[in-house]
């Protein structure tokens, strides 16, 4: 093939290829949640090693139980500290609302431009939390399980992909998004063991089927 040809082929390819990103077919996601990281599987194996085993129990669980979402810094609460960690080119008003921004959500791969899209997910649910044990906590240990940004707890991912999670836990629902599923039951892991939460039978086998593809 001459020179002329092959400069011929790389300016047609070029030109292509901008045609397609330019569509959005080739565009990375605008964001990337930034769940703190978890721990490593073989960690989280020896976590879920030691996890109670109990039948979950729901009985006198309410979501008002858990204080949320509580003021963080300033204006901001805890729904808008995690937009804003979570978002791309995040502008906040005075009131600490999202005006614009991109969220991107691990657990489906979708990227959204507006807030209100956007739902912060309990990773691990607060009725699941109370069926396994979070019931005999104080009002203030349940308000921090609730708001706590220092564990891998809340993500920011599409709305209503968190509202079909609901309540379940790994043995029922797990992400779309295959590529996440090791994180998620890495961070699933570390929160029920931080928090002394039990695990059911079905969802220990769950986690470590999981976990030992990780």
């Amino acid at each position: 093939m001459s020179k002329f040809y092959a400069r011929r082929r790389l300016s047609i390819a070029a030109a292509l290829t901008g045609l397609i990103a330019s569509a959005g077919l080739f565009n990375a996601p605008a964001a990337s949640a930034a769940l703190p990281t978890p721990v490593s599987a073989a960690t989280a194996r020896s976590y879920l090693a030691t996890l109670p085993v109990r039948t979950e129990s729901r009985t006198g669980y309410d979501r008002d139980l858990f204080p949320h979402w509580i003021t963080i810094s300033g204006t901001c609460n805890t729904r808008e500290t995690i937009l804003k960690r979570d978002g791309s080119n995040v502008v906040t008003d005075s009131a600490c609302a999202s005006t614009s921004g991109s969220w991107y959500s691990p657990y489906d791969g979708a990227t959204w431009s507006a807030a209100s899209d956007v739902d912060i997910d309990h990773l691990v649910p607060l009725a699941e939390a109370w069926d396994s044990g979070a019931g005999s906590w104080t009002t203030s240990r349940r308000q921090a399980f609730a708001n706590d940004l220092s564990r891998p707890q809340l993500i920011a991912v599409t709305d209503n992909v968190n509202q079909s999670k609901g309540d379940q836990d790994p043995a029922t629902w797990m992400p779309s998004r295959t590529a996440y599923r090791c994180t998620y039951v890495r961070a699933w892991v570390q929160v029920k063991y931080y928090y002394d939460l039990a695990v059911d039978s079905a969802e220990k086998s769950a986690l470590q089927g999981y976990l030992n593809n990780c």
